[in-house]
């Protein structure tokens, strides 16, 4: 059982990534200062109290700045130590662990979840497959657990294994904001034996270098590094109900509930844009990496988002479309990442090895948000030289 009570052990000694000038790795510095600028003017303006960004490239960190806020009563500062809700970010985390489960050759993406859990076949869902699970075509977007799996998995097994179909498997894509990333803990569990927190923090964060940077499953120990989580009702950034507990932050809900500084997210996708590599470590096959983040959707529009979000095995890509969540629209059609509701976008372009991560702590609904996610990522994209 995961020990949320000890702090783990760090991966490798200094962070996995080299500092450098922006100007050394072929950024732009106009534009980057039309950035700060930006984000400093959305803290000063009361949008969110506090954000992080990182930026990276070619194994290399240009940017890591902290702004504003952590907390608003009492008010603490964002530092280079805070640690930020990710929200649907964590959902990377917990797929990288399925591809990992993949590439050992104890899963296949053309798996039914049922072949490993006979249970999750209740309901007519014996012929989901992985694949369908994890691009969001499985049939049960609005499925969802109870608290009580926090702490109990056998309950949270029973929860996932009686989710119902809403509508037939693989005949539409539609966001499953909680119950896709359920049913990925619940099949690593049944495929290593373990707790799939353990899974993620032994074969993807410690690998990484990341051990104090990224979690899923927050030990209590590093509670107090945690940016409070709000979001703005008249005028004024009043905290959520649960993601501020400390249950919340022990749980690692699979995935909306990890919790990592910007630069351990930039680093994931560092390794990513490196086809698997980082810091000389091999985490993954160039080939998987191309597999998992290409378009598996086409312009399929997810009904979640109203638009084509063409969606990989873990992250969604930019494509061709007019629109897209996050990513900016002048990006490379090869970008891919993934975001966290109303807060947050981290994302890669394999063209130009550039990764960016931007995280806040405040829930802010469209249409603002998204505009925002757009400008933020383009100023960024327009850095790149």
């Amino acid at each position: 059982m995961n020990d949320l009570t000890a702090t783990p052990k760090t991966g490798a000694a200094g962070f996995p990534l080299a500092s450098a000038s922006p100007a050394a790795l072929g950024f732009h510095e106009p534009a980057l200062a039309r950035l700060r600028a930006l984000i400093q003017s959305h803290v000063a303006e009361g949008h969110y109290p506090g954000a992080q960004i990182a930026l990276a490239r070619h194994g290399q960190l240009a940017l890591y700045e902290s702004f504003g806020s952590a907390a608003t009563s009492p008010k603490a500062a964002a530092t280079a130590d805070t640690l930020w809700l990710l929200f649907s970010n964590t959902k990377v985390i917990t797929a990288a662990a399925i591809w990992a489960l993949v590439e050992d050759g104890a899963l296949r993406f053309a798996d039914r979840i049922a072949d490993h859990v006979p249970e999750f076949a209740k309901h007519g869902k014996g012929d989901i497959t992985l694949a369908q699970v994890i691009s969001h075509r499985a049939g049960f977007p609005s499925q969802a657990v109870s608290s009580a799996a926090w702490t109990d998995h056998e309950q949270m097994k029973r929860e996932v294994c009686d989710f119902t179909l809403e509508w037939t498997p693989g005949s539409r894509l539609h966001y499953h904001a909680k119950s896709a990333f359920y049913t990925a803990a619940v099949l690593i569990e049944a495929v290593t034996k373990g707790d799939y927190r353990d899974f993620v923090r032994q074969r993807i964060i410690e690998p990484l270098g990341l051990g104090r940077e990224m979690f899923v499953g927050l030990p209590d120990a590093e509670h107090g590094r945690v940016a409070g989580i709000y979001e703005p009702i008249d005028g004024s950034q009043v905290p959520l109900k649960d993601e501020n507990t400390a249950p919340y932050r022990r749980a690692g809900v699979p995935s909306s509930g990890g919790f990592a500084t910007a630069r351990a997210m930039v680093a994931l996708y560092q390794m990513m844009a490196n086809y698997g590599k980082l810091n000389g470590k091999r985490l993954f096959s160039r080939r998987l990496i191309e597999h998992v983040t290409r378009n598996h959707t086409g312009d399929m529009v997810d009904g979640g988002m109203d638009m084509p979000m063409h969606r990989g095995l873990g992250v969604h890509v930019r494509g061709n479309t007019d629109t897209i969540r996050g990513l900016g629209t002048i990006a490379s059609p090869r970008t891919y990442g993934h975001g966290g509701v109303g807060s947050s976008y981290c994302w890669t372009d394999p063209d130009s090895g550039v990764s960016f991560a931007y995280l806040t702590n405040s829930r802010i609904p469209d249409p603002w948000h998204s505009r925002r996610l757009d400008i933020i990522s383009n100023i960024v994209h327009s850095a790149i030289d």
